[in-house]
């Protein structure tokens, strides 16, 4: 650490991407939390997300930031700046404009900036811990927990099915998460189904089909805390490869997890932990291909996962995970 980097200072830490990608950087972050005891650390990231970080031991305030937009640092500038963003030129740019004293972050020639080499294929979680102990602060990629927000979920114990994702690819069809929640149903378990504002007639459509009723529908109707208490205090979750998949990692809360374009050895939750991933694209996967995370049509390995072997992980993590786990006040 610099002479320099007093207790009055603060590092500026650039994530601004989505729920998922902030949830795999809170081990970096409280690696860099221990490594710069004292300064303030501030998140350029979405706003919303001040609602699961904003905390001790995290971050101590969110400056809210779009993807690559400029941010807007005012007063004296940060000690340090981290770059947990990516490895491009114009995320570096970005940071270098507003003058820290130290940046931190992958190399870029493009950008001038000299750091650890960008690795394909890392696991997003140590990706960034290694990064952070380059820079001479211990990560434990382990370190993924959020305590269970102060607000009470909304259907504590419920089975929560999360049909959707940013892109078509990741989508896994509807009547096939639908024939999962029926299934849940008719073993007597509240099952609820989540989604954002954009989401809430795929989640309607899942709910009609697995004969649920419109109460079951949560789309649209939980900002962020609300959704991780739901999280905190389910069964079970459900879902492809998106937000919510880390969500449940971040509250050990049991996970089916379906993986299609992307390998779950970049994005999966931890092995050890109360998951199931169930993924196709092994044999892609060995001859050098990959699918398209962003592409407009579902994946061909999420294609191929079935609801037959969907309900079976499901049937062994509610049958062999609920006698085990403690509230999620206990967590």
């Amino acid at each position: 650490m610099r002479s320099t980097e007093t207790r009055s200072e603060r590092v500026l830490v650039l994530r601004a991407l989505g729920l998922g990608d902030l949830l795999t950087a809170v081990p970096a972050l409280r690696a860099i939390r221990r490594g710069l005891p004292g300064h303030e650390l501030v998140l350029a990231a979405p706003a919303a997300f001040g609602a699961l970080l904003v905390g001790p031991g995290l971050v101590d305030r969110i400056l809210p930031t779009a993807p690559l937009s400029p941010v807007q640092w005012s007063g004296t500038p940060p000690a340090v700046a981290v770059n947990l963003h990516g490895s491009g030129p114009e995320s570096h740019r970005l940071l270098l404009g507003v003058a820290p004293g130290r940046l931190v972050a992958y190399g870029c020639a493009a950008a001038r900036v000299s750091g650890p080499r960008w690795r394909p294929g890392e696991h997003e979680v140590r990706r960034w811990c290694r990064l952070t102990e380059a820079a001479g602060w211990a990560a434990d990629p382990d370190e993924l927990s959020l305590s269970a927000p102060d607000v009470p979920s909304p259907s504590p114990g419920a089975v929560v099915v999360h049909p959707g994702a940013a892109h078509p690819s990741r989508r896994w069809p509807a009547e096939r998460f639908a024939a999962v929640a029926a299934w849940a149903r008719h073993r007597g378990r509240e099952v609820v189904v989540t989604g954002s504002d954009d989401e809430v007639a795929l989640a309607r459509s899942v709910a009609g089909v697995a004969g649920l009723d419109h109460d079951a529908v949560l789309a649209g109707r939980t900002d962020l805390r609300t959704l991780s208490a739901l999280v905190a205090d389910a069964a079970l979750v459900i879902c492809g490869d998106t937000g919510i998949a880390h969500l449940a990692s971040a509250h050990r809360t049991p996970s089916v997890v379906l993986f299609g374009p992307v390998p779950p050895a970049e994005w999966g939750p931890p092995r050890d932990g109360p998951h199931t991933v169930i993924w196709h694209g092994v044999a892609r996967h060995l001859q050098g291909g990959r699918g398209d995370a962003e592409g407009a049509t579902v994946d061909e390995a999420l294609l191929a996962t079935t609801v037959e072997e969907v309900v079976d992980a499901v049937r062994g993590r509610l049958d062999g995970d609920s006698a085990r786990r403690p509230p999620a006040a206990a967590r």
